[in-house]
């Protein structure tokens, strides 16, 4: 077979028929739209969503409602109190290692310390916030809490 001899095979073109062009080409009068009604008139026809009057499906369903803040930064949160029962004395927190011991999924999300529960011992926390109770207790425990920057796009 050579290039020039490629053809489409038999059925798979089609030619268009063309309507309204007379009763010997064979779609005159009505032109396949039948007689009369709102679809036979040009410009006629009803959305796709009109179901005869009935209030349409789409209208029917509940709407999702509100607003969705495109610039809100989504925390990943850690009490103080699992601070205090997964880490020793004297141990540093970090983002990384709170992924570690598993309170946080990721590390793609800035991480903000939260004054739920007590903490009897010093750490170093590293976080990106602190709520002011956490802050109050972490200090109070004789611990630093040190701001992190924001973490960059992942």
């Amino acid at each position: 077979m050579k290039l020039h001899e490629l053809r489409a095979p038999r059925g798979s073109r089609k030619v268009r028929k063309r309507v309204a062009r007379g009763h010997s080409a064979g779609g005159g009068k009505t032109a396949g739209r039948g007689t009369k009604g709102q679809k036979a008139r040009a410009g006629g026809g009803v959305p796709p969503y009109f179901e005869g009057g009935q209030l349409p499906l789409v209208r029917r369903l509940p709407h999702k409602r509100g607003f969705h803040n495109p610039f809100k930064v989504a925390y990943a949160v850690v009490n103080v109190q699992h601070l205090a029962r997964v880490f020793p004395a004297g141990a540093e927190v970090t983002p990384e290692s709170l992924r570690a011991a598993g309170l946080i999924k990721s590390t793609r999300h800035p991480v903000k310390i939260l004054g739920q529960g007590e903490l009897d011992r010093r750490l170093t926390v590293r976080a990106h916030a602190f709520s002011q109770s956490a802050l109050a207790k972490i200090e109070a425990a004789g611990g630093s809490a040190e701001r992190l920057s924001a973490p960059g796009p992942a």
